[in-house]
């Protein structure tokens, strides 16, 4: 091990040129952020501190990590945790990463959230496939006189769920419920909200190494035209929905037609289409 290894910039630097030659896409940058959040400083300090020395602790934690992102795993995985909304969420193996486009979601429906809770002093938001529960509990984070209930069909990820609520301090407007869909649910929501599975069973295979070998399935098959999810829950709202309340979808950039026609068959008309940063749809609402 070289004596340039035991500094910051020569961890980064070593880091660097064993994910280019292991074809990470964006080498740079997953070596800044695996550094970074494994010392424990932030990507400016890196730069800054770059000629300070590691532990040796430190250099055996960043190089094991370094080996394991060589393998395809993603950083954030590595980590253990990952960023959405201005929190800080625990990962799994029963959980999805969240990802940027699904805060898309959460911005969405936080004024219509707010305007419930002004007008009925409360409400009740329904989070399915709740994964690390970063929908749910962003928007309880946001909005204090909103409750939450997390359904998934994994224990791990109701775990998690659950852990994250106490990390970021709203365990006591939050709980979770193991259910499929409808099955176990129970009460009445003025929202219910879901980043669902939606890839065509057939499409996994080709789905990128970062998402396919290390994403939860369950997470990410939504059946063979990736449409299964929206049909079970578009078919079963409107027995939990509140009067006017909503249901708030992520979905796939070529689903917008069909989501919208399954939600107004069951009863449900389109009020708002939001495209991602990409400039692809990403999130519909609909309304009881």
């Amino acid at each position: 091990m070289s004596t340039e290894t035991h500094t910051i910039a020569g961890l980064l630097t070593q880091a660097r040129k064993r994910f280019a030659q292991a074809g990470v896409a964006d080498p740079v940058f997953d070596a800044r952020l695996l550094v970074s959040g494994i010392i424990g400083l932030s990507f400016t300090d890196i730069v800054l501190k770059g000629s300070d020395s590691v532990t040796e602790d430190e250099v055996l934690r960043v190089l094991t990590a370094v080996a394991r992102r060589e393998t395809g795993e993603p950083v954030h995985r590595i980590l253990g945790r990952r960023a959405f909304y201005g929190l800080e969420f625990f990962l799994s193996p029963g959980t999805l990463e969240p990802r940027p486009d699904t805060e898309i979601l959460v911005d969405t429906l936080l004024p219509h959230l707010r305007t419930m809770v002004a007008d009925n002093g409360s409400a009740q938001v329904l989070d399915m496939g709740t994964g690390t529960g970063a929908i749910c509990l962003s928007l309880l984070h946001e909005c204090t006189g909103a409750h939450g209930t997390g359904s998934d069909i994994s224990d791990d990820a109701l775990a998690t769920a659950w852990r994250n609520a106490v990390e970021n301090g709203v365990a006591e407007r939050f709980k979770t419920v193991k259910s499929h869909w409808f099955d176990k649910i129970a009460g009445c929501f003025d929202i219910i909200v879901s980043n669902p599975p939606y890839i065509q069973s057939s499409v996994i295979e080709t789905l990128d190494r970062d998402v396919r070998e290390f994403d939860p399935m369950a997470a990410l098959d939504g059946g063979p035209d990736g449409l299964e999810p929206y049909r079970a829950i578009a078919s079963g709202a409107g027995e939990f929905l509140t009067e006017n309340g909503l249901v708030g979808v992520e979905i796939g950039y070529d689903q917008r037609q069909d989501v919208e026609t399954i939600f107004k068959s069951a009863g449900f008309p389109c009020i708002a289409a939001v495209k991602d940063y990409g400039g692809n749809d990403r999130v519909l609402v609909f309304r009881k």
